[in-house]
């Protein structure tokens, strides 16, 4: 077989992922939060991009210019505005230099509070101070504090700590003791037999079968095996499931109340659908999106600069222009793809989440001329306020399930009647999977065991063995 070397021109079409539409893929997928925290570092890294000036104009309404409005205002204005600034910064230094107090009519938001959570170690450390104890027993007690867990556990041996302290073991456990006294109860025990024997004790139940359950059977407990319990110990179920319901109001973890050190998440709704007389209106929430504009500065200098000044330039202004492009793209897929979910979820939004209606992405995708991964993306990470609460969008998309007559059903509402159906059960007879889906099924809900297995795993119910009481 001969071997050549040549020249061969071939034309075909293929996508290339630019970085341009690589960007706009994932300006799609941002929340609200997210979109606004990327333009912010956006005009931090781009120079033409700035804030535009929203003003109001004759009628009332909101205007936006790329100009600065000070440089229009008349000289006697701009003398005005800067009395008025001088006033503001005396108003605000006020109470300062003579050690008054000033006092704010406006309301106290309560969101500097919640992001300013005390930890675990924190609130310990706190009470560890106020303790009567010497110094060297603070050290102690300040180490063994930073080797406690978010949970509320000792992670080391006190015979570590103490060799790592240099101090005699019984020096270490003394002080633990005290740790073990503070608050939350339970803190600072080195396993889950101990935290609730000192939950225990600080409660004073003295319970017999209660103390044995806790030192001997946790992990029956765990399995809902009372009955195996009840034989060894030879008393009557009834009487093992009092002493586990005691055990039960014991807290496992006591310290996964207190914050890890994060900040606590919100969530703000991406869209507003408010019912206005007998319709329904979608509002984009983007108002804390900072409203883009080309800084008119870089426009003029266009002319008198170098070339290769003029190509970093024009670089920076078709990035700034797809940018902009690029979020109103998001938000007018955003409005067409909730639009077709108001369409196929009227009753939801009418009579409520029961009423939820099977939908997939691939029929929004057909109804808007779209593809099903753009559909995907845009509702991933997005909220949506109703008349009915807040629902993420990913809701509003559900597998039907067989219903009478050969209607659909989704398989939220199948769920939510599975779980009415064992709020309702009786507590020393719970319903097996084999009984409500025959239960359903009577209902019209055509569903076998396994999915009714699969459902009820999902909403965290535990099985009819682990739900029955004597």
């Amino acid at each position: 077989m001969r071997m050549e070397f040549g020249l061969k021109l071939d034309v075909n079409q293929k996508l290339v992922m630019t970085p341009q539409l690589c960007q706009a893929i994932a300006i799609l997928q941002l929340s609200t939060l997210e979109l606004a925290e990327m333009v912010e570092q956006e005009m931090l890294e781009n120079p033409v991009l700035e804030l535009a000036d929203v003003q109001a104009d004759s009628d009332g309404e909101e205007s936006e210019s790329g100009e600065s409005a000070e440089s229009t205002l008349p000289e006697a204005e701009s003398d005005q505005q800067v009395k008025e600034y001088l006033e503001w910064e005396n108003y605000f230094n006020q109470g300062y230099d003579a050690g008054e107090t000033t006092v704010s009519d406006e309301k106290t938001s309560f969101e500097g509070f919640a992001k300013s959570a005390v930890t675990l170690q924190e609130h310990l450390e706190l009470q560890l101070r106020f303790s009567p104890l010497s110094p060297a027993a603070l050290c102690i007690g300040g180490y063994l504090i930073g080797c406690i867990d978010d949970q509320g556990y000792l992670s080391c041996s006190v015979e570590d700590a103490a060799a790592a302290l240099g101090v005699q073991p019984e020096a270490a456990k003394k002080v633990l003791r005290v740790i073990q006294s503070f608050d939350p109860v339970g803190v600072g025990a080195r396993d889950l037999k101990e935290c609730l024997n000192i939950q225990l004790d600080h409660r004073r139940i003295q319970d017999v079968l209660v103390r044995v359950i806790v030192d001997r059977y946790l992990e029956e407990v765990a399995n809902s095996h009372l009955k195996q319990i009840a034989d060894q110990l030879q008393v009557t179920p009834r009487e093992v499931q009092q002493a586990v319901d005691i055990i039960r109001t014991l807290n496992p973890k006591p310290g996964s109340a207190f914050s890890s050190g994060s900040e606590s998440g919100y969530i703000v709704p991406d869209v507003n659908i408010d019912k206005v007389g007998n319709s329904f209106v979608i509002i984009i929430n983007d108002h804390s999106i900072p409203r883009l504009v080309i800084n008119p500065y870089y426009r003029r200098v266009m002319r008198d600069i170098d070339s290769e000044a003029k190509k970093y330039v024009e670089g920076r202004i078709h990035a700034a222009v797809w940018l902009m492009k690029s979020i109103e793209q998001r938000r007018r897929t955003l409005y067409n793809v909730v639009g077709a979910i108001l369409d196929c979820q009227k009753d939801f939004f009418e009579l409520g989440p029961k009423h939820l209606a099977p939908l997939t992405m691939r029929r929004v995708a057909d109804q808007l001329g779209i593809h099903e991964s753009t559909v995907s993306r845009a509702i991933a990470n997005k909220y949506a306020s109703t008349p009915h609460g807040v629902f993420s969008l990913r809701t509003f998309f559900s597998a039907g399930v067989s219903g009478s007559g050969g209607a659909q059903l989704s398989s939220s509402r199948v769920k939510r009647e599975i779980k009415e159906m064992v709020a309702g059960e009786a507590s020393g007879q719970p319903f097996s999977d084999q009984t409500i889906m025959e239960r359903l099924q009577q209902q019209g809900i055509a569903v076998s065991r396994r999915t009714v297995t699969k459902y009820r795993e999902e909403l965290g119910i535990p099985a009819s063995n682990k739900r029955k009481r004597y």
